[in-house]
Parts: structure tokens; sequence; C-alpha cells
């Protein structure tokens, strides 16, 4: 479940995570003028809103405890059944933790459909879009075959949250989110310990897989060969990786 896992990789997690301008600008877009909003899976409180009233649900204590003064504390609520009346909140939002709530994440997400009048946000990653970045591609299909069996699919998302749209979200290369997806532009991040305990992708595997990874990585950097494949990435300011970000229309 997610506390527990998050408990043990999530230590640090808000130095190298810290939310990306960008994409606070299209969540607060989607939101529209609703004044209530569920965040769950809300983690450090990235990509809350500040000017509404947010109930925030994350069942870490080690996420919750990373929260800034700035945001209203989180209840330690999973992605189970939400103690909320139907209806009851004007929006919510669920952002890059979907994928986490393992087996609760259809009943999860009709739990977020049924407590929510307005749009329901959810941040997820299209697993058939980022297996073709170049770590996972060349480096690291293991954690492309986590991300196929862990990430619903589109198409699932709108069988469980009803009608939705679906808007492509690139990656910057100077983001200050540094998720996996923001290692398209940063070989690098893959030698540094921090960036990489800061991924999910990374932190859920094993060690030996990892110092493979690293070991190639370090290796193709070193002798050119990184640059030789992917060099023209250097020269973009953006990159879809596979970042998507899915609204539920507002109930009828």
């Amino acid at each position: 479940m997610k506390s527990a896992r998050y408990d043990s990789i999530g230590h640090g997690y808000a130095d190298q995570r810290r939310e990306d301008p960008a994409i606070r600008r299209l969540i607060e877009e989607v939101l529209g003028d609703a004044r209530t909003v569920l965040n769950i899976g809300a983690g450090t409180g990235a990509y809350e809103p500040s000017d509404r009233h947010v109930l925030a649900f994350e069942p870490s204590d080690v996420m919750a405890a990373q929260r800034p003064p700035s945001r209203v504390p989180a209840l330690r609520i999973g992605a189970g059944p939400l103690p909320l009346r139907d209806a009851s909140v004007d929006a919510s939002m669920a952002v890059l933790t979907i994928h986490h709530w393992d087996q609760e994440r259809e009943r999860g997400l009709r739990e977020l459909r049924r407590v929510t009048r307005g749009p329901v946000v959810v941040l997820t990653i299209d697993p058939t879009v980022s297996r073709e970045l170049w770590l996972m591609k060349d480096y690291f299909p293991e954690v492309a075959a986590l991300d196929d069996a862990i990430f619903p699919s589109l198409e699932t998302l709108s069988e469980w949250l009803g009608r939705t749209r679906v808007e492509p979200v690139p990656v910057a290369r100077d983001t200050t989110d540094r998720s996996l997806l923001a290692f398209w532009a940063h070989p690098e991040w893959v030698l540094d310990p921090a960036a990489r305990a800061a991924t999910s992708g990374f932190a859920r595997m094993p060690a030996s897989v990892v110092d493979r990874v690293v070991d190639a990585v370090r290796r193709d950097l070193e002798d050119g060969t990184w640059d030789e494949r992917h060099g023209h990435l250097r020269e973009l300011s953006h990159y879809d990786a596979g970042l998507r970000l899915v609204v539920a229309e507002p109930r009828s």
C-alpha cells in the first residue's frame, strides 16, 4: 500500500520534487471556480491551490511531515472508501499518485467521482508513451514493465471516471519537479542518488537492477555513446515523455 511504501521511500522527497509552475497553472485552470478541493494522495502538498479550501488525504506519515506550513495538514486517509457524502466537494485532484493505489485504483477513482460535483483532475502517465523514453527503452525495461502494470490506461480511466478529456503535458527541461520523466534531458541525474531516490521507479527496484542501470548510463556518458544516440535532446526545451492531465467532466 502507498502508506507503507512512502514511509520507506519518501524521505527527502520534497527536496527534489518541487512543483512545476507550468503544471500548477494547468491544474489551477481545470479546477475552474471550485471553492472546495479534495486532494487525495496529497503527499507534500505540491500543486494544491492556495486560494481555496483544500481537504488533503495522505496515508504516509513521512510524506505528510514534509508538507510546508503554508499547506493544510493532511488527514491519514488512503484511496479506499472516502468518508465524504456524495457530491460534497466542488473538485478533486490526484497528482501522480494513482499508480500507488494498488488494488484500490478503481475503487478510489470511482470514489473521487462520487464525492465530487465538478471536475476530477488526475495527473498521470501514459505508459505506451513513457516506455519510449531513452531511459526505459535503452537501460531500464523493468520500469516500463512496472508502469504497464500499475498505470491504468486512458481508456480505463474513462470507464472509471465517466466522460474525460486528456491533455498531453510536455515536461520542461528546466522543470523543478524531478519525476522520472524529467530525466529525459538530464542523463546525469541517473548518477545522483538523491535524484534517483525521489522517483518511485528507481526506489521500487532491487539494488542490483539500479546498480546495473547506473553503471550503464555512466559508461555511455563517459565514452560519448549517450550523446551520440540522444544528444539531440539537449537542444529541446520541452519533451512529451507521457505525462497526461486527465479531466473528468462535472457531474450532469
